[in-house]
């Protein structure tokens, strides 16, 4: 009886251990497992899960590949390639199973679904504009702005979008927009080149202003430098003819001094080089007459150094006189 007991516990423990390996999984990195709790749906955060009740979804990128054929203003078709990627969004997964249902290709589904409004949206945004001012960039930016409520709708977000190619399916108007742009752009190379010719001649007339400027105010400096010159030799010039006035002053007073000793002591007028000429002649020539030279100088003293002259000399000869009748 206890080997029959032994034997029933070991085989469901066996069992248990075999339906344990069967329902649990250990989860990828890549993975993500998701589980419905209260009509929710909730992300197992654990490493191991119960495979039955959850579900299993790749966390990779699924890409996108677009081709739209729409119409512009004017009836006028065009085709317009799209390409990009996206990923399921981790705060829509209750979107993204409403959208794509209880299944591992739940974001595939989603996909689908958001490249449907793509296409809409390109074709909603070629019919409100014309063939000549559609742009790549614009219609792009229009897509990234009606797309953001995406990853709301659908459970999956955009990572990547862009236009592989734009252009008209008619091969006429692809060449007559060409042309156009052709046209348009050597409008707008001859319009850069009289720019730059405008700029060039302005840059060179204010040069050529401040060329004139500066070379006139160089006239003027050199003028000034020049009147500062001839000011300082009208100084100098000036300072001289004082000193000369002063030096001329000076010998005018010390010839005053001079008269003025001589009046006071006629018997000076020995001493000085005329009387000893003269005294020299007398005693050569009895009867001669002695002429005598002054200098510029000399002649300064004017008559009355010369009556003076001859007072004195008449006294010297009248005592020499006496002196040989004695």
């Amino acid at each position: 009886m206890e080997i029959a007991l032994e034997i029933t516990a070991g085989i469901i423990v066996v069992l248990v251990i075999i339906l344990l390996l069967f329902e649990f999984r250990i989860r990828r990195p890549d993975h993500l497992v998701l589980y419905e709790s209260k009509g929710r749906i909730f992300l197992r955060k654990g490493l191991i899960y119960p495979r039955h009740f959850s579900l299993l979804i790749n966390r990779i990128t699924y890409p996108i590949q677009i081709t739209v054929e729409a119409t512009t203003q004017g009836n006028l078709a065009i085709r317009v390639k799209l390409v990009g990627s996206v990923t399921l969004s981790p705060d829509h997964f209750q979107a993204l199973i409403r959208v794509g249902g209880w299944n591992e290709n739940a974001v595939t589904r989603a996909t689908d679904e958001v490249q449907v409004i793509l296409q809409e949206l390109v074709k909603e945004y070629s019919e409100s504009v014309e063939i000549r001012a559609l742009s790549s960039g614009k219609l792009l930016d229009y897509l990234n702005e009606h797309a953001a409520g995406i990853a709301g709708k659908f459970g999956v977000e955009i990572i990547t979008l862009a236009i592989q190619s734009l252009e008209p399916v008619d091969p006429d108007i692809v060449e007559a927009l060409r042309q156009q742009e052709q046209a348009r752009l050597l409008e707008q190379t001859e319009q850069v080149k009289q720019q730059a010719r405008l700029t060039a001649a302005k840059i060179k007339s204010v040069t050529d202003e401040e060329i004139a400027q500066l070379e006139q105010n160089l006239v003027l400096k050199k003028a000034e430098l020049k009147q500062a010159v001839l000011e300082k030799e009208a100084q100098l010039s000036k300072q001289s003819l004082s000193d000369e006035l002063a030096r001329n002053r000076m010998r005018l007073a010390f010839e005053i001094e001079e008269l003025e000793a001589l009046k006071n002591s006629p018997e000076l007028l020995m001493l000085t080089p005329q009387a000893a000429r003269l005294a020299e002649a007398s005693q050569n020539m009895k009867n001669a007459r002695t002429v005598i030279s002054l200098t510029p100088q000399e002649a300064s003293t004017g008559n009355d150094l010369l009556k003076l002259f001859q007072e004195l000399l008449q006294k010297a000869i009248d005592a020499r006189k006496e002196a040989k009748q004695e």
